[in-house]
């Protein structure tokens, strides 16, 4: 898996802060050669003093990165970028401020010559502490990019007060309870806690759930309600969780996370989880998950977006570490009930 190109793509509503984050990966001596991808390098004010020239499409910077502008097609640009001499350790793609970062992600599953150079390693989203609320309130996309992010930039702490912002941090939480979550001014931030994520940091999923799912894996908190499916709560419904955060449930958004210690059997799964994304796929914004096969000594990672599934091996399962199979869903309106008694049925 590893000789691949990992890719990450940076999404945010306007004004977020994407393009300062773009600016520091091109300015900043971090010694990696990345490569940036933009809709409109005129748009979104790259610092042209940063700015080497170089053809007319890919700018060379400075610090070695590369950038270019996305005026036709994303997957020519990949496959000019891949031909260029020195390479680079990594590609950054960032989309349009209104975009659905969907279509993007998707690029890197279902194109044949773009999916066996490159990887999708992580979505990040950059968020505006100050006017995330609003825009969850009256622009869809804003929850979409929550919603498939695997980290979030909470950016603009310092423009908010700290009830607004552990506020602002619930909403997020209640949308997406796996990605990594940083509060930063200025998108001030390590580039490896943004870029080289590694498979959209799987492990970090399983790490973080329980701080979040006190209760053994399952995402039934204290909502019974939720089988009746007699929504009747209102938007904001929320209650105190015990990290002291208020805890909401979105209404549209749910995750749902499974597992399992006993091994599947991949010729159950594999069916399975394909019929799934085909049913579901609209409501299903991005799975991923960690597998352990029936006598098969490697992790199998796969995720999706959508109807697309990418998955491989990826490393073996090391001495003494707890061979358990994750999986979580992360969408509108899932079929709960559904999915857990079919992966149930994935059990060697």
């Amino acid at each position: 898996m590893s000789d691949k190109v990992p890719v990450t793509v940076l999404t945010g509503y306007l004004g977020a802060g994407k393009t300062t984050l773009l600016n520091r990966i091109l300015s900043e001596p971090h010694g990696q050669k990345y490569a940036v991808i933009v809709n409109e390098f005129g748009e979104i004010g790259i610092d042209n003093d940063l700015v080497v020239g170089a053809d007319e499409e890919v700018f060379e910077m400075n610090n070695g990165c590369v950038c270019c502008t996305v005026r036709g097609d994303l997957v020519r640009i990949i496959d000019g970028l891949m031909r260029r001499k020195g390479k680079f350790d990594a590609i950054i793609v960032e989309t349009t401020g209104l975009a659905d970062p969907a279509p993007v992600a998707q690029t890197f599953f279902m194109d044949d010559n773009v999916g066996r150079k490159a990887k999708l390693d992580a979505v990040v989203t950059v968020a505006d502490a100050k006017w995330l609320q609003d825009r969850l309130k009256d622009a869809p996309e804003a929850k979409n990019q929550i919603a498939f992010a695997d980290v979030i930039l909470l950016n603009k702490t310092d423009l908010v007060d700290p009830d607004a912002l552990s506020e602002v941090e619930a909403r997020i939480r209640g949308i997406n309870p796996y990605a990594r979550l940083h509060k930063t001014e200025r998108c001030k931030i390590a580039l490896p806690e943004v870029l080289g994520r590694n498979a959209f940091d799987l492990d970090r999923i399983m790490e973080i759930e329980p701080e979040f799912l006190g209760d053994g894996g399952h995402h039934d908190h204290d909502h019974d309600h939720d089988h009746g499916h007699d929504h009747d709560h209102d938007h904001g419904h929320a209650h105190r969780h015990d990290g002291g955060l208020k805890h909401y449930h979105d209404e549209e958004m749910q995750s749902v996370s499974l597992k399992t210690d006993q091994p599947l059997d991949p010729d159950k799964f594999f069916p399975w989880v394909q019929d799934l994304v085909q049913t579901e796929g609209p409501s299903i914004l991005r799975c991923k998950g960690i597998l352990s096969f029936k006598d098969d000594d490697k992790r199998f990672v796969f995720q999706g977006v959508h109807m697309i599934l990418d998955g491989d091996h990826q490393r073996p399962w090391q001495p003494g570490e707890k061979r358990e199979s994750r999986i979580v869903f992360i969408g509108r309106k899932l079929p709960e009930d559904k999915i857990r008694k079919g992966f149930a049925g994935c059990v060697a």
